[in-house]
Parts: structure tokens; C-alpha cells; sequence
């Protein structure tokens, strides 16, 4: 059977692409399947535990339904069916009945079979037993797969999923082979039998063969194959069962897996894994020959839980699942497991909470106010929960919300709980993280929820003025090969508007990102198409501008291109348990009929880019699979052409591109498959080109009102004949600036939003936007401005009411002030009452008709010994606010206890990080006796009661305290008693918790006296709304006396004036700024702080110049005298008056006079000093009002001494006029241990010479010096006695000269040479040890030597005395220490100090143990050498090294040789031995002559001539080379003679 070209090409294949013939050649053979299974299943890594049918059965025969030839060739067939069978899967009937492996199936194979197909008769199979029938079949499908529960949420398993079931279905499709089990049929049973026709006899002779072939041609294959290396995804084989133990017991799981490789299992608890590392007291897990265990110890509460065992390999991962419930008995049940703290369970399972708390109280503290954060940053959010009655046996539920939608851990998010805190963390966030954050805590039926708004901005954009990134991108309609991409525009399009998007997809797996669309489109969604079915993807949208292109969005989550049918059945879960059996049902074959139209065509969008089309499959198009052409005409006419012309649409689903914008088209689809291309559908009605969906308009009726501080909720009405609506943009700007800002970035639902974070007392204005898929809407009309401030509201209840004092007919109340106060001040609060007789509370009634300003409150005529419940509302601007919680009952009856009442109306101010103010009011009942004082007693407020203790030992007389050393951080709580002489009484209410805390911004009271004397307390404040005032107290009382005060308040500013500062005005003045967040301050003024605030204002009365100096006088560099003053501070309008000796001196030619007012320097210079001069001086100051006046006396002594100086300083003026020295001459020792004398210089030019002098007596330097330093020197090398002496340098030039003399004698130069020998003896290195033929040397290296340095030497700490033997010297640079001889007695340390006239420098070796033992041994050594050397024979001189002579002289040669013993004397000739002859006399005489004599010498005596001596102390040889030359004419007439010769033998 040939396939269309479309499928051949392209590789589409479905389910109902299935062949027929084959499925009805299948459904003829299935019988023989069950028997002959078992054959492969012996060689094969099968892991069936099924029936004993399966295990026993034999190679049954099976009958042809009518072919009685078919009957005939059976035995033939049981041969193939046994090799089919071998090719076959065995199946697992296990309890789970599930499949097993069945990777060896008939492959690459193709059926050439007849179209028509016999009609195969419906088979059941059976779920428990095998003659019991269900009315279910399942796919062929291999074994080895997990069969696939839906599309998961992680992107792994998805890409897992739509590739596992592509491959699946494609497998099914083709004809690439099936395998096929038959289920028994009960023997009573007719067979159905359909007569056949001679035509498909033989067609299924044919196809037997086909079959027949197919089966032996794998038989062959798989003989080859190793079975042992063949790989199989993990199976359970047995898996583990659940389990409800009592506590305390032991349990175990057990399960068993199969699979090559061998699977890996681990263990997980509630999704986690299980760590036997971490738990080895509590788990045990062990895995032995594929059976796998897990024990849990010592079962409790906490391990009841769901349980999992994951087996993996290469192939695959597959897990099962086990329950462990552990049980309590019902005794143990009681209040002790309620605080024992030692176990814990997870509500909803057991017991729920309400056996043991009618209630919970769940609170939030530490709360997460609104967060402002930008893309890509780590943000997070939390909450503390606190849960009253704490029952530690149940764990709350932790949920987080996003917009009233649940949110869910993911890559994105991350929940942690810690037990007592709750936290959400967004990794990386982005615009799609905006929204209204909820945290709920739940509780069995009671749960308790916190909001507040997280704000996401844009990233800045990686190009200036490009838009921010689209948000919330999302995939609609996915199918085969396309999917529809939606996304929202987002909020800022950097100053340009948006041209369009570009949308990239990226398969899953892979990090290559590819653009869809080539220009930018403007509809916020895309269809996408090309995609390759049963791959996921991800996809992401980027914004442009003309500016250039945003940052891409956040990926969209994957999505798999699988039809929705396909998807669907995914998602389903079997209706009946997998049996491990295929079953193929006979359905009448549809092959080679055309499919009919497509149905129920539809444009479902249409932009100005593409269309969509939606169409749904024809009824008639059989099993073989359909795809689609669809065809375009512009309306009106008949021209129908084809869109895709080159790959047909699989899905029911495509998007028209190429359409010509503002022109109406119509469509149609045809269906087409092997058999043909059927009828088009019904043409769609004429489709304009154009957006559908209009851009809405602008919203309308902006409205901003108060919220609070830093917020405006905004609202506005909807646009008219808006369409499917995103949401809205809203913008804010502060009036008068022009720019604007997004206040959110995620667009909104509802027509009502708060915007945050606005500046307080800033006035705004805001305008709106909507948005659809089409764009964004115009702006609507700025809103009115605004000024941003706290919104006025009815006040919360007040509470903790109390009696204060009770009597027959009358009770005192007391309450504490509501928490929020509205936004402004309480005016009053209303009482109300009721009787409650017997438990049951009457009716309320009002005690005050009008509102009482107090916290406590007396309500008359009450019944006598009737019990009472009390209410309190407070009332502010805003209105009356909730009625308190009812008081607790309390009974009208005389009290007669002696000791006071409970002080009232206690609270904290001036709070600090170390300190705060707690204030009270007196009991209103005092008992028998007046108050005598108070107690005040304080705690952490976490501590127990035992905790509380007195900040006081003794009575307050006051109703206030300062408290000192609290710790920064910590929260208190504090409350009060009062006694008299009966004793203590009840304490009052505690205080709220307080945390001893600085606010960032605190400012406290700062006192002032300003110019006029005028002293006054000053208090500022930044916090207030448009109702605070500013409340100033004396000892925390409010001042209604103000004859001594005057109160001036302007803005957030408050002065508290002093009319007249006496002992009348000590004490603590406070500030409170009310309708703040707790706002004061407050100032102490005791008799020292009154005593410097009155000086200070007389001196502001009265005032003076204040002066940093008094008067001074100096002598400048020219011996000018300056006299000078510096005032502290001068305005422009100062002057100064000059006295000199009571009479006023002016500028002139002698006096020069200076104000300067910026500096408040004040100075006269005289040019000289004369004796006319002496006298007093006085400068005299006035600015403004205030004055001052400064003198100096110059008489006597001081003004000779001044005069004398000035006279110097002109002088030296004169000198520094020309070259002249800075420094005068000194000296230097250097490193190196010489003499360096030098002086600094200046004011040198070129023709500067400088002349150095010693004892009067010029000093040739060598080089001239350049002065480019300004240091002139004279180097003295190695200084000594012979450089003692005067020395001087000179400088001189046109322009003048200078000298500076340096003296170097008697003490100067011992002083000096003290330096120099000290700096010898630091250069000295290590002593070291020597040894030497005489003896041992020990010696250091100095730079060198001076008779001055002092050298002595120590031996073990003892002076040595030299001798003869020991003795000690210099050579050069070198001082040592000469031992000669050395015995054992010279071992030991020894120093050799330096001394240099001041202190002693020591340097010390020790010359013991291996020390002296390698130093002896070396002195022996050298020693022996010595003496050979000594002794050995040698040639003394006599002999020179070359001799030359003429022939026939006398040659006579002579030396002196020694050595102890005489040495042996011996004669060689060209290193030949030589003996005396009778032309060559060798004479050796007296043991020390020897003589070398030849008398008449010849050319054959030429050569070298060696004499060796030798005794037992060594051999030395002397060379002399003898040359014996002839005379000219004698060689001449030789030469003629031996010519002579030639010619007379010739």
C-alpha cells in the first residue's frame, strides 16, 4: 500500500492512519499469540509473573475462521507462530498489571496488501480473570514506557512526554510492525465465522506469506542480537504496599525492580529525598539483587506520610508510591501531648485542631510593607505568624497569593516557612511579579490574611529611549504545527511610541532563539506557525521603537505542538488498569474513501497582518489521517487559489498571511488523503482585512482621593464600547514638573488602583490608559491635583478597660486609646453599659451623652452589687468609631481595701534606643491613706512574670520617670503601683510592648539664646499631618500659666520663649506633636543649665568682640615688627582704633594698618624698631554694638630683647639676599662607613662657586658641584686621627658671600669618631671559623679599620690573654682571633666584641662538638700539606726554558735542586729516559748541584730536556728546550757537497 506524497515527504503520521489490512491480518493470528509467548520469553530478560496459561501452556493449534487450506498449512503456521512469538513481548499480569518489556517488535517492514480488508470480529479482554469481558482496549504501545499520566509542569517532563508519545503514535501509524497477544476464549464458545470469497482466500494466501517471511526474516535478526546487552527501562516487578502501624513500631517496604542497567532506586518522604547520612538512627535502606528496602525506626507522628521509590537507568525512570499511617492509642490522647512539643502532623489528617482550641488567634508581626523593586532583582517578602493557643502538634498552611491567585513554587518563586516565619522570595523578578501580595495562614477552619502591593519597574534598557519589555506572554490554541502568542504592551515606551513587537521561539532543550515575524506587528497577539510536531517550546516578545528594540520579555512556559485530541487523552487517566495486553477491535475499514468537507468554518481574528481560520474535521475521512489545503478568493469572485501550496496544514487550525490591507476575501478548506482531495467547505463570508479589534478609548472621570501618607487611590470610569480589556496603565506628576511616572507596570483590573509611593505633601496629578490586545488607549484627562496626604478615618476601639475605683453606686472606668487614631486627633470617647444578671447581659446604655476628653470616666447611678459590662467608642473628626470588644463583668460594691487603686492611663514616650519617658496618673481610689509615691516595674516583653522587677527602690513623689539602660532593639513592657502607708497596691495595665529604638528623622528640644538675650526652647518636626499640634509641658503637666512663657508655633516649627529664666522655671519641659507616630522631646533645666543659658544672655545682652587671640606681636623675615589680633568673627561694618601710649597712632609711612573682615585678622607693621618705640600698645575693636579692646606692653627687657631679634632678622635678610647657607655645616656617617660633610644652600645661580677649606688651607675637589639639590657635601673616605681638624665652605658670587665653619677636634672629633667606629662595628659580619696550617682562625669583615675601634675577645664569657699561641690582629678589613695549636681545652664559645667609645657591638661563634672537631681535623689536614710542601723535592732555578745554540759549541746547563730526604734526580729527553754518555755529562753533587754538559753539540741534540726530582714527599719536573741551529755559508756548501754526491753516483 503506497502512502500520499505529503506523508512520504513530510512524516505525519496519526493513529487513524493505521493500515487496515494489516489490522484485520492481525486480528485473524491473535489466537496464537498467548501460547507462544512463553518460547521468547525463556531466552529474554522477560519479568512476567502472570497466569499459569501462560507459564504451562503448549503451542496450541489454532483454525482459519473459514479457510479450510489455511487449517491444512497449520502445523507449518505453529512453526511461524513460534518465531513470532520469540519475536514477541512477554506480559506482566502482576497485580499492577502493567506492561513489561516488549522492545523486540517487528520492524522496517511494509505491507503491500490488498485495500480491502475482512472484517474482524470485537474481542474483550479480561481485567482479573480471563473469561471475564470489560469494554475497554488499549494502544499498542511498548512495555518499556511509563504510560504517561498528562502534560506535567516542569519543562523536562513535558519535553519527556510530547516526544515519548509522538514516537508512540507514530509507531502505531506505520506499518512498521505490531505485536499482538489474544486473550482465551472459553472452549464453549462458538466461533463466528463469515464465508469468504474466493478473491480474499487468495489475498489472505498472499498476505500469510508476506507474513510468513516478515516472521522468519526477524527470527533471523534477533538470533543475533546478545539478549544480555539489550537495554530496558526500570520496572516494578513488586511494588511496595502501604502500611498503618501504632507508634513506636517498626516498618519496612519492600520492592523489587527490574531493568538492564540496573535500575538505581532512592527513597523519598513527601517528595524529598530520604538521607540515611543524616538519619542513620532513623532510616535503614538496603537494595540486594534487585529487591529494595526501606525500615523506618521507631515510628511516631512524624512519619506519616506519603512515600515514594523512584527506579532509574538510562532508559527511563519509573516510581511507586506507599502510604504509612501511624496510629496512637486512644489513651495516650490528652492535654501532656499538647505540650510536649515532640510531635507534629499536618492538619487535615487525625485529629483536627478543634478538640483542643475553640479558637486560634493568628496575628502577623514584622509585616512586609509595600516593596518597590526592579526587573531582574531578588526580592523578598515576609511575615512572622503568631498563632494563639500555640499547639505544637499541628502545622499551620502556609499560602501565598498573587491578585487572589494562588501561588505555586516554581523557578520563579520561592516559599520557605521556618516555623514561626513566613517567606516568599522572587528570584529574578519581572513585571509579571506586580500585584497584590496575600499571605494566609490557615488553621483548620480559621485563617487570617495580610496584603500589601509589590512594584516591579523596568530594567533600564540597554538602549537609551527604547521601550521596556513586553509582559505576561502566553501560548493559546496550541496544535500540531502552530500556536497562537499573546502578550500585554507594556507601560513605558521610552519617550517614542511602540512601532511593533517581535516575537523569538526557542525549543526547549536548546538556547538557539529564532524571530518569527520579519516586521514588527502591532497586535498583541501572533500566530506562529512552522513548529515540528511533538517538540515543546518556548517563546518570547521584544518591543521597538525608533529608537531601537526593548529587552525581551520573560519566556513564556513551554508548550508542546500536539493536536488537542492528542493532548487531551495525555491528560486523561486510564479508565481501568493496564492489563499488559493489546487488543485490536474490528471496526468496519474506511481506507480509499475521500474525506468530506471540513465543517463549521470560521474567521476567528483578524488583523491587518494575517487572518485566522477554525474548521472542524469532516465526518467522513475513515482511519487513515487528514490534512488540509486551504484556498483564498478576493470576495465577489470565483478565483480561488491555493495558500499552502507546498506543505499541507495538519492541524485544524492556519493563519493567512500576504493579504492586501483594507480588501475583503472569503475562504474555504479541503480535506485530502491517499485517496484523494475531498469537496471545499462552505466559504466564509467576506473577511476585510483589517483589525477587528478597535484601539479603546480613553477612560473617563478621573478621581484621586487621601489614602495615606505616600499613597492616592485613583478611580475612574470605564471608555465606552471597550473590548476585551487587559487593563489599565495609570500615570502620576507632580504638579508643575511635566514628567511622569507609571504607578504600575502590570496592567489593572477594575477602574479603581492605589498608587504608592508618592511624596508627602507633594501635590499630584494622574491620567489613565487602557489597554486591549489592539494598543494602548489615548490618555485620559489629568485628574484634579491632589496633595498627598494620610486620609482621615473613624478611630479604632479603644481597650483594656478597667475599674479604678468602685463605690455603692458609681465605678470609675479607665481605658487605653485606640491604636489608630483616624489620621487626626481624638475629640472624645462615649461609654456605654450594660447589667448582666445571671450570665445573661441586658442591654446597652449610655453612660455620657457628651464626649468626655479623658481616658477614665465615672458612671453614676449604678445599682449596688448588680454586675456591669462597659464599651467605649472613640470619636475624631471622621465620626464615632467601633464600639471596644465588651469589658469583662465587674461588680458595683463598696471598696474598702487600704491600700490604693491601680494607677491609670500609663504610657511611654521620648522613646530612645536607650531610654524612654513613662508617665502616669494617680489612682482615682487612694485607699485609707494619701499616696506616698510610686513603683515603677519593667520587663522584657517576652519574659515571664517572674521577670518583673523595680526600676526604682524608692517612692517616686512624681508621676513620671526617665528609664535609662534599655537595650537598642529590645521590647519592654512596663507598669506601675502606688502605695501610702498601708502598703503597695494593685499594679496598673501593662503598657503596649515598646522597642527601645531611635527612628531615623528623631530631632529633640535644642535651646537657644538668640542676639538679643532672649532665651527659648525650640522643637521641629517633619512627620505631621494638617492636624498635629505642637503640645509643650513643665514636668509633664500641661502649662496654662503663661505669664513666664510664650508658646510661638509656625509650620513645623515651635519656640517655647522665657519671659524671665528663674528658680521658678526649673524642671522638664516636654514636646508632643500630636496625630503623629509618637513625636516628642524634652529639655532639663537645673540651676547649672540656668546659670550658663543667663550668662550667655547678658553676654548676648552686652555683647563683645570675641577675640580667637589677644594682641601679639613678631618679627617678620625682613625685621619688621607686626603687632595683630584675630577676632572670631567681624561683619562688614567692624573697625579698629590704634593707641600707643594713650594717644591714637594712624597709617602712615611708619605704621601700616590692616582690618580684615572676612578673616577678623586685625594687624599693624612697623618698619623698624627704634628705642623711641618702647612703650604700650592697645587695638581697639567695635562692630556694631559690641566692642573689645586687646594691649601689650613692650617696656624694659622684653623690648630689648625684641628689638635685638628684630635687628638680627634684617641682617639676615641682607645675608639670604645673595647664595647663602640654609643649614648650616655638619657631618654625616654613611653606610659605608665614611665621613660626609654637608650643608644645605640657596638662592644659587650658575656663576655660584663653592670653595671648601681644612685648617685654612684650600681642599682640591675634583668635580665642581652642580647645586641641583641644594646640598653641597665633601666625602672623607675612611676617617682617622690625620683628619682632624677646621674645616670651612664657602659660597660666593656677584652678588655676595657666605660661610659656615665646622669644627672637628678634641671632643667634636671624638663625638664623631665615636659614630664612625659604631658604624664599623655594625658592619660587621658573623665571626667565622678558619682553619689554617698553624692553627684555627676566627675572624669578621668590617668595612675598615680604625685604631679608635677597640677589639676584644672572650673565651666562655673569660677575657682572653694573648700569647704566643693565641693571639689577635687585623689584616685589611679582616680582624681575627689566631689559635696555634689548638688542644680540646680551646673548645667553647667565644665573642669578639667592638667597642666604639660608647657601646660594646658583640659578635659570637661557638667552636665546640662538630664545630671544632671539622676545624681541628682541616688545621691537621693543612698542617701535613704544609709540611710536604715543605719538604718535597723540588728545582730551586738554574735552568732557563729554552736554550739556543750553535752546532759545534760546548753546551753546559746548571741548577740547584732540594728536598728533605735529598731527592733522586733523573734526566729525560723527548719524555724519553736520558742517561750520560760520552757526548753528554749528567753530574748531581752535594745532594743540590746538578749540571747538564754536552761538549760539542750537533743537530741531533735539538729537543726538549726534562730534569724530574722526586722524594717521598712528591716529583717536580723543569723543562728545557734545546735548539742547535748551522751557520749560512756551512749549510750552503753542506747543500752543494750533497749535491756533488748525487751527480757522482748519477
Amino acid at each position: 500500500m503506497s502512502l500520499p506524497f505529503y506523508q512520504r515527504h513530510h512524516e505525519h503520521y496519526d493513529r487513524a492512519y493505521r493500515h487496515k489490512a494489516l489490522q484485520s491480518t492481525v486480528s485473524q493470528y491473535q489466537k496464537e499469540a498467548k501460547s507462544k509467548s512463553a518460547v521468547y520469553a525463556q531466552g529474554s530478560t522477560a519479568y512476567a509473573r502472570g497466569s499459569a496459561a501462560y507459564r504451562h501452556a503448549s503451542a496450541a493449534d489454532f483454525s482459519l475462521d473459514s479457510s479450510a487450506a489455511y487449517s491444512h498449512g497449520s502445523s507449518a503456521h505453529d512453526l511461524e507462530s513460534a518465531a513470532y512469538s520469540y519475536g514477541s513481548t512477554a506480559y506482566d499480569y502482576s497485580a499492577a498489571q502493567k506492561l513489561t518489556d516488549s522492545n523486540l517488535m517487528i520492524e522496517d517492514q511494509s505491507y503491500k496488501m490488498s485495500p480491502k480488508a475482512k472484517r474482524a470480529k470485537q474481542n474483550l479482554v479480561s481485567e482479573d480473570k480471563e473469561n471475564e469481558a470489560i469494554d475497554y482496549s488499549v494502544p499498542i504501545f511498548t512495555g518499556r514506557e511509563v504510560s504517561i499520566s498528562g502534560i506535567t509542569d516542569t519543562e523536562e517532563e513535558r519535553i519527556k512526554e510530547s516526544a515519548a508519545y509522538v514516537a508512540k503514535r507514530n509507531l502505531f501509524a506505520t506499518d512498521e510492525g505490531v505485536s499482538v497477544s489474544k486473550v482465551a476464549k472459553s472452549t464453549s464458545e462458538e466461533e463466528h465465522r463469515e464465508k469468504k470469497t474466493r478473491k480474499v482466500a487468495i489475498r489472505e494466501s498472499a498476505e500469510r506469506v508476506a507474513l510468513k517471511k516478515t516472521l522468519e526474516d526477524t527470527q533471523a535478526f534477533h538470533k543475533k542480537l546478545n539478549q544480555d546487552k539489550l537495554l530496558h527501562a526500570p520496572e516494578f516487578i513488586i511494588e511496595p504496599r502501604s502500611h498503618t502501624v501504632w507508634e513506636k513500631q517498626n516498618v519496612k517496604f519492600h520492592c523489587s525492580v527490574a531493568g538492564w542497567p540496573a535500575p538505581r532506586v532512592t527513597w523519598y518522604k513527601n517528595n524529598v529525598p530520604i538521607t540515611v547520612q543524616t538519619h542513620s538512627d532513623k532510616y535503614i535502606i538496603e537494595s540486594r539483587y534487585g529487591l529494595h528496602s526501606l525500615e523506618i525506626s521507631v515510628c511516631d507522628f512524624d512519619d506519616t506520610a506519603q512515600y515514594r521509590a523512584s527506579a532509574m537507568n538510562v532508559k527511563g525512570e519509573i516510581s511507586a508510591y506507599a502510604s504509612l499511617v501511624v496510629k496512637r492509642y486512644k489513651g495516650e490522647i490528652d492535654a501532656s501531648l499538647l505540650h510536649a512539643g515532640t510531635v507534629s502532623m499536618p492538619l487535615g489528617f487525625g485529629i483536627t485542631p478543634h478538640g483542643y482550641a475553640s479558637r486560634f488567634e493568628i496575628s502577623f508581626v514584622d509585616k512586609f510593607d509595600v516593596a518597590f523593586g526592579r526587573e531582574g532583582e531578588t526580592m523578598s517578602l515576609g511575615c512572622t505568624v503568631v498563632i494563639s493557643p500555640v499547639i505544637k502538634r499541628f502545622k499551620p498552611d502556609i499560602e501565598w497569593y498573587r491578585n487572589g491567585v494562588l501561588i505555586t513554587p516554581s523557578k520563579w518563586v520561592q516559599m520557605h516557612w521556618s516555623g514561626e516565619r513566613a517567606s516568599l522570595t522572587l528570584t529574578h523578578a519581572n513585571k509579571e511579579d506586580e500585584g497584590l501580595y496575600t499571605l494566609r495562614v490557615v488553621m483548620g477552619d480559621y485563617y487570617e490574611e495580610y496584603s500589601n502591593y509589590v512594584f516591579v519597574r523596568d530594567a533600564d534598557a540597554e538602549i537609551p529611549g527604547a521601550p521596556g519589555a513586553p509582559l505576561d506572554v502566553q501560548c493559546l490554541d496550541a496544535n500540531k504545527d502552530y500556536v497562537i502568542v499573546s502578550w500585554k504592551q507594556p507601560a513605558v515606551d521610552g519617550g517614542n511610541p511602540i512601532l511593533g513587537y517581535f516575537i523569538d521561539r526557542c525549543e526547549v532543550g536548546t538556547t538557539h532563539w529564532t524571530q518569527c515575524n520579519e516586521t514588527p506587528v502591532k497586535f498583541a497577539r501572533f500566530p506562529v506557525t512552522g513548529l515540528i510536531e511533538g517538540r515543546s517550546y518556548i517563546f518570547r516578545v521584544r518591543a521597538v521603537n525608533k529608537a531601537g528594540i526593548s529587552l525581551p520579555s520573560r519566556v513564556s512556559e513551554p508548550v508542546a505542538a500536539l493536536d488537542p485530541a492528542d493532548r487531551a487523552r495525555l491528560r486523561s487517566h486510564p479508565s481501568a488498569p493496564w492489563t499488559g495486553q493489546i487488543i485490536v477491535t474490528e471496526e468496519e475499514p474506511a481506507e480509499g474513501v475521500v474525506p468530506g468537507p471540513p465543517t463549521d468554518l470560521q474567521v476567528i481574528e483578524a488583523t491587518k497582518n494575517y487572518v485566522v481560520l477554525s474548521w472542524k474535521p469532516p465526518g467522513q475521512r475513515g482511519h487513515e489521517g487528514i490534512m488540509y489545503f486551504v484556498e483564498k478568493c478576493i470576495a465577489g469572485t470565483e478565483d480561488w487559489q491555493r495558500v499552502n501550496t507546498e506543505i499541507p496544514v495538519k492541524s485544524p487550525r492556519f493563519a493567512v498571511f500576504d493579504l492586501a490591507e483594507g480588501k475583503s476575501y472569503c475562504f474555504r478548506v479541503r480535506c485530502c488523503n491517499s485517496a484523494g482531495i475531498g469537496e471545499p467547505s462552505e466559504a466564509t463570508g467576506a473577511t476585510v482585512v483589517d483589525d477587528k479589534l478597535d484601539i479603546p478609548k480613553a477612560p473617563g472621570r478621573i478621581m484621586p482621593t487621601r489614602n495615606t501618607d505616600t499613597s492616592v487611590v485613583v478611580t475612574w470610569t470605564e471608555p465606552p464600547d471597550a473590548k476585551e480589556l487587559v487593563g489599565y496603565y495609570i500615570e502620576s506628576s507632580v504638579v508643575g514638573s511635566g514628567h511622569w511616572e507609571p504607578c504600575n507596570n502590570n496592567p489593572v483590573k477594575g477602574t479603581r488602583f492605589i498608587c504608592h509611593g508618592l511624596i508627602n505633601g507633594e501635590k499630584y496629578i494622574f491620567r489613565v490608559r487602557a489597554v486591549n490586545a489592539a494598543g494602548l488607549s489615548e490618555f485620559s484627562q489629568d485628574s484634579e491635583p491632589i496633595e498627598v496626604q494620610a486620609a482621615i478615618a473613624a478611630p479604632s476601639p479603644p481597650y483594656d478597660i478597667m475599674v479604678l475605683e468602685s463605690v455603692r453606686d458609681s465605678m470609675v472606668l479607665g481605658w487605653k486609646q485606640p491604636k489608630d487614631t483616624g489620621g487626626t486627633e481624638i475629640t472624645g470617647y462615649y461609654v456605654n453599659y450594660r447589667e448582666v444578671v445571671d450570665g445573661v447581659p441586658g442591654k446597652w446604655m449610655e453612660a455620657n451623652i457628651k464626649a468626655i476628653s479623658e481616658k477614665a470616666y465615672r458612671i453614676q447611678n449604678l445599682k449596688e452589687n448588680m454586675v456591669y459590662q462597659f464599651q467605649v467608642a472613640a470619636a475624631n473628626l471622621a465620626g464615632v468609631g467601633t464600639p471596644s470588644l465588651p469589658s469583662q463583668p465587674f461588680k458595683c460594691e463598696e471598696w474598702t481595701i487600704a491600700v490604693p487603686g491601680p494607677p491609670h492611663d500609663v504610657t511611654c514616650t521620648e522613646v530612645r534606643k536607650d531610654s524612654l519617658v513613662l508617665l502616669w496618673k494617680e489612682p482615682v481610689y487612694t485607699g485609707r491613706s494619701p499616696i506616698a509615691g510610686y513603683y515603677v516595674d519593667m520587663k522584657e516583653t517576652e519574659a515571664k512574670e517572674e521577670h518583673w522587677r523595680s526600676v526604682n527602690e524608692k517612692p517616686l513623689q512624681k508621676k513620671f520617670l526617665k528609664i535609662g539602660g534599655l537595650k537598642q532593639g529590645v521590647s519592654y513592657v512596663f507598669r506601675v503601683r502606688a502605695t501610702n502607708q498601708a502598703g503597695v497596691g494593685k499594679p496598673s495595665d501593662v503598657t503596649d510592648p515598646v522597642v527601645a529604638e531611635t527612628r531615623p528623622g528623631t530631632k529633640e528640644v535644642v535651646v537657644d539664646v538668640d542676639d538679643n538675650g532672649v532665651i527659648s526652647l525650640n522643637f521641629e518636626c517633619d512627620q505631621m499631618s494638617p492636624n498635629s499640634k505642637f503640645v509643650w509641658s513643665k514636668n509633664y503637666e500641661p502649662i496654662e500659666d503663661d505669664s513666664r512663657l510664650n508658646i510661638d508655633t509656625k509650620g513645623g516649627k515651635s519656640k517655647a520663649i522665657f519671659k524671665d529664666l528663674g528658680e521658678d522655671d526649673l524642671g522638664v519641659y516636654s514636646c508632643v506633636v500630636t496625630d503623629t507616630d509618637g513625636v516628642s522631646s524634652s529639655h532639663t533645666i537645673d540651676e547649672e543649665e540656668m546659670k550658663r543659658l543667663l550668662a550667655l544672655s547678658h553676654e548676648r545682652k552686652f555683647p563683645t568682640v570675641p577675640l580667637a587671640s589677644e594682641l601679639a606681636v613678631e618679627i617678620l623675615e625682613k625685621g619688621e615688627v607686626r603687632f595683630w589680633l584675630q577676632a572670631e568673627k567681624l561683619s562688614g561694618n567692624a573697625k579698629a582704633n590704634f593707641i600707643f601710649n594713650d594717644k591714637e597712632i594712624f597709617n602712615g609711612e611708619k605704621y601700616k594698618m590692616k582690618v580684615d573682615q572676612k578673616t577678623g585678622l586685625v594687624e599693624m607693621i612697623m618698619d623698624k624698631l627704634e628705642d623711641k618705640d618702647e612703650g604700650t600698645y592697645t587695638f581697639q575693636l567695635q562692630d556694631g554694638k559690641a566692642t573689645n579692646q586687646s594691649s601689650l606692653v613692650l617696656i624694659g627687657d622684653v623690648f630689648k630683647k625684641l628689638q635685638d631679634e628684630a635687628d638680627f632678622q634684617k641682617k639676615e635678610w641682607h645675608r639670604k639676599q645673595g647664595p647663602h647657607f640654609v643649614d648650616k655645616l655638619g657631618w654625616e656617617v654613611t653606610d659605608d662607613c665614611n665621613v660626609m660633610l654637608q650643608c644645605k644652600v640657596a638662592n644659587i645661580k650658575k656663576e655660584t662657586h663653592i670653595v671648601w677649606y681644612k685648617d685654612d688651607r684650600e681642599i682640591m675637589v675634583d668635580e665642581e658641584h652642580d647645586f641641583k639639590d641644594g646640598v653641597c657635601t665633601l666625602l672623607i673616605s675612611e676617617f682617622s686621627k690625620k683628619d682632624a681638624g677646621t674645616y670651612e665652605v664657602i659660597l660666593k658670587d656677584d652678588r655676595g658671600k657666605d660661610s659656615s665653619e665646622l669644627k672637628l677636634k678634641d671632643t667634636a672629633f671624638a663625638d664623631l669618631m665615636n659614630e664612625v667606629c659604631r658604624r664599623i662595628a655594625l658592619s660587621a659580619t658573623d665571626l667565622k671559623i678558619q682553619s689554617t696550617a698553624e692553627g684555627i682562625r676566627l675572624y669578621s669583615y668590617v668595612t675598615y679599620y680604625v685604631e679608635d675601634l677597640r677589639v676584644g675577645w672572650m673565651h666562655n664569657d673569660t677575657q682572653i690573654r694573648f700569647t704566643d699561641r693565641v693571639k689577635t690582629g687585623v689584616t685589611g678589613e679582616q680582624i681575627w682571633l689566631q689559635i696555634n695549636e689548638p688542644t680540646p681545652q680551646d673548645k667553647g664559645k667565644y665573642t669578639m666584641e667592638l667597642f666604639d667609645g660608647k657601646t660594646g657591638h658583640k659578635k659570637t661563634v661557638d667552636l665546640s662538638g662538630q664545630a671544632f672537631d671539622e676545624a681541628f681535623a682541616e688545621f691537621q689536614r693543612l698542617k701535613q700539606a704544609a709540611i710536604a710542601e715543605k719538604n718535597r723535592a723540588r728545582v730551586l732555578g738554574g735552568l732557563p726554558d729554552v736554550v739556543t745554540i750553535q752546532e759545534g759549541k760546548a753546551l753546559n746547563l746548571s741548577c740547584t735542586v732540594w728536598g728533605d730526604p735529598t731527592p733522586e734526580v733523573s734526566w729525560l729527553k723527548n719524555e724519553k729516559p736520558f742517561v750520560s754518555d760520552a757526548n753528554c755529562i749528567l753530574k748531581f753533587e752535594s745532594g743540590k748541584n746538578v749540571s747538564f754538559t754536552i761538549s760539542t753539540v750537533s743537530t741531533l741534540d735539538s729537543g726538549k730536556y726534562s730534569i724530574v726530582v722526586k722524594n717521598k714527599y712528591g716529583t717536580e719536573t723543569s723543562d728545557v728546550t734545546v735548539s742547535v741551529f748551522i751557520p749560512e755559508e756551512e749549510r750552503q756548501s753542506e747543500q752543494e757537497k750533497k749535491k756533488e754526491d748525487k751527480k757522482t753516483k748519477v
